[in-house]
């Protein structure tokens, strides 16, 4: 098995080019839409965070106990979902069937019991909103090739990440195993 270890912080120009290296996905092939999603996750999940932590910390200065409630409630109910689908056949065998699904009600869980403590606006906008921009740049990014080899190593368990195993968790792969075979071959016989 291969230890976690965190991705590079990949430079600006490859994380946001021009506007050569973005397309709107095929929202007809979501199969396709998926793996370029996840796919970016994996490769870009140093830059994510970053994006992601300044995010936080502006909207935290604003408001610090509307953030600490709200990220109290969501990484309990993170925790929790990922307890129960680990520990329960239902639940896993849900979650394996239907990850985005599963992904939508942990989330609305999360709200749900925000509304109950407080606090949703400001978790909103500190953390759903990097995710929204972490979702809307890992949808419109294309990937090239490294980006692409990088995520084979990743599923093919070569090497571990913070990201992949957080996917992994949510159920969320981006392709077989068989493919990520097939992909390697035939980059040898180049």
């Amino acid at each position: 098995m291969a230890r976690v270890e965190l991705a590079p912080l990949r430079p600006w120009h490859d994380f946001f080019p021009g506007s050569e290296r973005f397309a709107k996905p095929d929202l007809r092939d979501l199969a396709k839409w998926n793996n370029r999603v996840v796919s970016n996750l994996l490769y870009y999940q140093t830059n994510y965070l970053a994006v992601a932590v300044v995010v936080f910390l502006v909207v935290g200065f604003m408001n610090p106990l509307g953030m600490f409630t709200g990220a109290a409630v969501v990484v309990s109910v993170f925790l929790g979902s990922v307890w129960v689908g680990d520990n329960k056949a239902v639940v896993k065998s849900f979650k394996k069937e239907n990850p985005t699904l599963f992904v939508c009600l942990v989330m609305l869980a999360s709200y749900l019991l925000m509304s109950l403590f407080g606090g949703v606006m400001v978790l909103l906008m500190g953390i759903k909103l990097p995710l929204l921009l972490i979702f809307a740049h890992a949808s419109l990014r294309l990937r090239n090739m490294k980006n692409k080899l990088e995520n084979k190593m990743e599923s093919a368990g070569l090497k571990k990440t913070p990201m992949g195993i957080l996917l992994e968790a949510l159920g969320q792969q981006e392709e077989s195993l068989s493919k990520i075979q097939e992909f390697l071959e035939n980059k040898l016989k180049e």
